[in-house]
């Protein structure tokens, strides 16, 4: 599993050097406003919802994923060099638009081949995927020091640099190609009217949504407090490595507690963490808080995947696995951005966060009443 180690490593290696600078670009660069940032980081997980539950059906229908992979990852490459340069505000939003439709197969693709390979060890996902982790901290500490010398051009260099690698690597990766069991559009008709997986998909969305937030508007809080580059950078790599110990521990959360539990207690921690970034007092605050990076995103997106595998028909794993992704990085996303970008500008700095917090919350019971006997049987089970 060299290979699938080295692409995680490198996809989000190339993603630490871009996108967590893209909405400080879009203001400092090009002079949008907080509401523009919103729509243009709100186009792409709308993109992503749609075009990768598209691309993971053709992908499963025609048992052609390595094709899809190599043609997405080209399509990015091209479309966040148009991002670069477009010279407008429509030219940049269609840029983004093709920028998400492309990325949105690349990482479900991946772990759906992962997960195929690992066969019957699939609980120990987290051990392959945590070398994302490792490449998204170690890139965020050169990108940081990078973009804070030359400026903000740098997230783009790094980017193109890591992407075109990133093409060479997926030409060794060894995609392995599942036969369907039944005919595709009946299994597809069989996980779209389950209805446990409609109510964990709106799990998901709201788990996207907070997350959206994090992830674009912390660095303009930052920078509002008077942040440096390097404190930035820096948060991304507390945020990041602290990912690493949940997905070493993958294997072990999942024997000891089921996917349902795992994402009730990432909702209760995303809660936490929303308002805790509310109560900064001082730039530096972001570090401590920043460790429950690990326990929100990684725990969740450790049980969606076993989630999704489990329940997906058979040859239908990289289906279910895009409309996870799209719902968490599609649809989620872009109620995160659309609304924080709107409070960020009408409300201030700390309004998005509060949002993040309440939407946790108000998910987080429903979410705990509809499984209640499962999860006071199970937790019951545990104490035995």
């Amino acid at each position: 599993m060299l290979v699938a180690r080295a692409l995680y490593f490198t996809i989000f290696a190339a993603l630490a050097f871009l996108l967590p600078f893209l909405s400080l670009y879009y203001q400092k660069e090009l002079g949008l406003s907080g509401s523009q940032i919103g729509v243009l980081t709100g186009i792409a997980p709308i993109v992503t919802l749609v075009a990768g539950s598209i691309w993971g059906a053709f992908a499963d229908a025609k048992r052609k994923h390595k094709g899809v992979l190599l043609l997405a990852i080209v399509g990015v490459w091209g479309s966040v060099w148009a991002i670069y340069k477009a010279p407008g505000f429509l030219l940049l939003a269609t840029a983004v638009f093709f920028y998400a439709f492309f990325a949105s197969p690349v990482i479900p693709i991946v772990d759906n081949s992962v997960m195929t390979l690992l066969g019957e060890r699939r609980d120990r996902y987290g051990l392959e995927r945590m070398w994302g982790a490792v490449g998204w901290g170690v890139a965020a500490v050169f990108a940081g020091a990078l973009i804070q010398r030359y400026g903000l051009s740098w997230a783009f260099y790094g980017f193109f640099i890591l992407y075109g690698l990133l093409f060479f690597i997926a030409l060794r990766f060894p995609v392995p190609e599942v036969s369907i069991a039944s005919q595709f559009w009946q299994g597809l008709r069989k996980l779209a009217t389950n209805v446990r997986w409609l109510i964990f998909l709106m799990v998901a969305l709201v788990e996207g949504l907070s997350l959206a937030i994090f992830l674009n508007f912390l660095f303009l809080y930052l920078s509002d407090m008077g942040a440096s580059r390097t404190i930035m950078s820096l948060s991304l790599t507390v945020a990041t490595f602290s990912e690493i110990p949940v997905f070493l521990a993958g294997h072990k959360l999942l024997r000891r507690w089921t996917p349902v539990q795992l994402l009730a207690a990432s909702m209760a921690l995303t809660a936490a963490r929303a308002f805790l970034y509310v109560g900064m007092t001082a730039p530096w605050q972001v570090l401590p808080i920043s460790l429950l990076h690990g326990p929100t995103f990684a725990i969740m997106w450790i049980a969606g995947v076993a989630y999704s595998t489990q329940t997906a028909p058979k040859g239908l794993g990289a289906t279910a696995l895009a409309v996870f992704s799209g719902m968490t990085f599609g649809l989620g996303s872009a109620l995160g951005s659309v609304t924080g970008g709107w409070l960020y500008q009408h409300a201030g700095g700390t309004a998005p966060f509060v949002w993040a917090g309440v939407a946790a919350i108000l998910a987080l019971l429903p979410f705990i009443w509809v499984h209640r006997r499962t999860i006071l049987r199970q937790g019951m089970g545990r104490l035995v």
